[in-house]
């Protein structure tokens, strides 16, 4: 399906641990609006998608938000390797630590677990790409929440990277619902259909 280097799309080097800021970031792994759902959603819509060039727009971002989740989980590890007991405590990392010590584990920031429950593949074209344009808004307006947070350039500097891909993959998704509208007519099931009224 696809080559994997074995690289990330964008370096992450944190040179100092901060595990508050750790569990914000990783509401972008595991939350509502996060990597791991948005890939899943996009890998899961591809096969009821109208035509090959949707598909392909929803396998490309798909498998690049895996990447997204590679990068997560590298920023959430450097933020939190080699702490002291007194640095979980004194920072409020103690809650996750004590489930999953510092491992990277899928949940939002508010401490609920990643859930399938999140996203959604209706079969739908229409339906679906909206779902994605406004996944794509909602991930990009949690990244600037981070901005707001971070003032580490080791952190920014990875997390502004993946704010403007949210932004591109955003636009690819105009050009496929441009696709998809492009394609109604009244045999299809993707927008109101005037052969229902009859």
């Amino acid at each position: 399906m696809w080559q994997y280097e074995k690289k990330l799309q964008y370096p992450v080097k944190i040179a100092n641990p901060n595990p508050a800021l750790a569990k914000v970031i990783i509401s972008q792994l595991g939350g509502p609006d996060g990597e791991l759902g948005a890939a899943l959603r996009y890998l899961n819509q591809r096969y009821s998608a109208p035509c090959r060039e949707v598909q392909a727009i929803l396998n490309d971002i798909g498998t690049e938000e895996l990447a997204h989740i590679e990068m997560i989980g590298t920023i959430i590890y450097q933020l939190t390797r080699d702490l002291s007991l007194k640095e979980i405590k004194d920072s409020g990392f103690d809650t996750y630590f004590v489930d999953h010590t510092t491992g990277v584990y899928p949940i939002a920031a508010s401490g609920v677990p990643f859930s399938a429950e999140i996203f959604q593949s209706t079969g739908d074209a229409i339906a679906d790409i909206h779902e994605d344009l406004a996944a794509e808004q909602k991930a990009r307006l949690t990244y600037d929440n981070i901005l707001r947070l971070a003032d580490d350039p080791d952190v920014r500097d990875p997390i502004k990277f993946l704010r403007e891909r949210e932004i591109v993959h955003y636009q690819r998704f105009g050009e496929g619902l441009r696709l998809i509208q492009d394609m109604l007519d009244s045999k299809n099931f993707y927008a109101f259909n005037p052969s229902f009224d009859k």
